[in-house]
């Protein structure tokens, strides 16, 4: 029996992965998560073999979870279950340990056979994205500078961006005027837009 903890925001989402799953005779759901630091107590908690995480969660996102994982729970796998196909959430989910990366869109039985792969210590990414990947424009941007603009928002400030990233309000507002430079952007809000569009954030 291979053991899973699903996590999603999306209640409706996560409740069908998990309902598909589950008819699955090797598969059991032993705990669910609806953010990704609920996401982290559960695999600490219950030790799956593998956890399927959505990429976009209040809190860390699939990512940061699959970070965490692979630092303090190597002996856990990690899927990450994303709608939107951008190549630099692909690109981050496998840095950050990330053995599977499948697109909701996938049908469930594809699911289900990616969770067997990765259980018996394959990887798997789903192959129209592998392509769009392969194919991208190479990211002009520096991780901090990543890092920034992904805490960009209509409401925040240098300020708030500072609190959430860790770094000073000075630090800050430098690595955002380096990347409107980079993408020739009128400000930060516009950097960010032009950033996720190419599938960097």
């Amino acid at each position: 029996m291979i053991r899973l903890v699903l996590a999603d925001d999306e209640s409706l989402t996560r409740g069908a992965v998990g309902a598909l799953l589950g008819l699955e005779g090797d598969l059991e759901i032993v705990a669910e998560a609806s953010t990704g630091d609920e996401a982290v107590d559960a695999i600490r908690e219950h030790a799956p073999d593998v956890a399927v995480l959505d990429v976009e969660m209040p809190g860390r996102d699939g990512a940061e979870v699959a970070q965490w994982v692979a630092e303090n729970q190597p002996s856990t796998r990690c899927i990450i279950l994303t709608r939107h196909a951008r190549p630099g959430v692909l690109r981050r989910a496998l840095a950050a340990g990330a053995a599977g990366f499948v697109t909701k869109s996938a049908p469930a039985t594809v699911l289900a056979d990616v969770v067997r792969r990765v259980h018996g210590g394959g990887r798997y990414v789903d192959p129209d994205l592998a392509m769009t990947a392969l194919t991208s424009e190479e990211c002009p941007l520096t991780d901090r500078e990543l890092d920034v603009l992904r805490n960009v928002d209509d409401s925040g400030t240098a300020v708030d961006i500072a609190v959430r990233v860790h770094l000073s309000p000075g630090t800050v507002r430098n690595y955002l005027s380096s990347a409107m430079q980079k993408l020739g952007a009128g400000n930060r809000s516009e950097a960010a837009r032009i950033a996720r569009d190419h599938g960097w954030l």
